[in-house]
């Protein structure tokens, strides 16, 4: 499966969208393995909540970039992108396409693109300084000392904005000052898998996470990593966590989950459609139109 460069597919799409399994079939299909390129999903123990592949899926097709790292050990983006490109390169010194699979648009994008980072590790104390001002102050603040990277960071995306204060204040100049693009030497093929019945979809995996333990998942997190680290933001664990504190019943913390998650579909339809190019699959038939696609690329 090469060309004069090596092939790589890149499925992304929304959350909930069917992303992993049109991607198991499409693997299924040429016979390859499955790249997670999934903020979230690289985390131990975070399976319910991330809408991890199941144990079950993970037998059928080989799942690489899961359960790399423990969520008290969070995961930057410039180092994911190192960890995921050795992988990948892997994967083609041993002739095979690497198939590329996940919504996190920074993630993939730093990787397909190539985008080159400042390598600043955390700051522990800053962080914790910059979360006691609150996400609004912070946000106010980032718009002061880089306003080109707060374009590009929505005003309620607390992880990224600390993220960017951290290394302005770190190196003492904006993120947007320091990235730059070094794309890899590879034939990339990008396909979009999105769906108009996104809100259903939605509404019932948030339905089924909650019901189908996610409480009892978030509660095995706060008690062997803490009740206070950074991934307990993530939609659906800071629902469960107020449920856990008693301050949510089951159905208002679904009822936010869904807005939340609805809120955040349309930022990564935003994001893909502004910063990628994929070829949009046909929902009648998106397997099918998957295969003609990457075997004229292959051809």
């Amino acid at each position: 499966m090469f060309s004069s460069e090596p092939l790589v597919i890149v499925l992304i799409g929304p959350t909930a969208s069917g992303k992993t399994e049109l991607a198991i079939e499409i693997a299924q299909h040429f016979q390859i393995n499955i790249h997670n390129i999934d903020s979230r999903q690289i985390y131990r123990g975070m399976d319910i909540g991330t809408a991890k592949p199941t144990k079950e899926q993970q037998k059928q097709i080989k799942h690489l970039l899961i359960d790399i790292e423990n969520p008290n050990k969070p995961i930057n983006v410039k180092e994911f992108q190192e960890i995921a490109t050795r992988s990948i390169n892997d994967e083609i010194k041993q002739n095979k396409s690497p198939f590329l699979v996940g919504g996190s648009g920074l993630y993939m994008n730093s990787i397909t693109k190539g985008f080159v980072t400042p390598n600043v590790p955390p700051q522990e104390f800053l962080r914790k300084q910059l979360l006691l001002l609150g996400q609004e102050y912070c946000w106010q603040l980032l718009k002061v000392c880089d306003p080109i990277t707060s374009k590009k960071i929505n005003s309620e995306d607390k992880t990224r904005t600390i993220r960017a204060l951290e290394v302005f204040y770190a190196t003492g100049k904006p993120m947007s000052l320091q990235q730059a693009m070094n794309p890899p030497p590879w034939n990339v093929i990008e396909l979009g898998l999105d769906r108009e019945d996104l809100h259903q979809r939605i509404e019932r995996r948030a339905q089924f996470m909650f019901n189908n333990g996610l409480i009892e998942e978030t509660k095995y997190i706060m008690s062997k990593y803490g009740k206070n680290i950074p991934l307990l933001k993530t939609i659906g664990y800071e629902e469960a966590h107020l449920i856990i504190k008693n301050k949510y019943s089951i159905s208002e913390a679904i009822e936010i989950t869904v807005n939340k998650t609805m809120n955040f579909a349309k930022r990564q339809r935003t994001w893909f459609r502004n910063k990628n190019n994929p070829f949009w699959l046909d929902n009648k038939n998106p397997l099918k139109d998957a295969i003609i696609k990457i075997e004229s690329s292959i051809s």
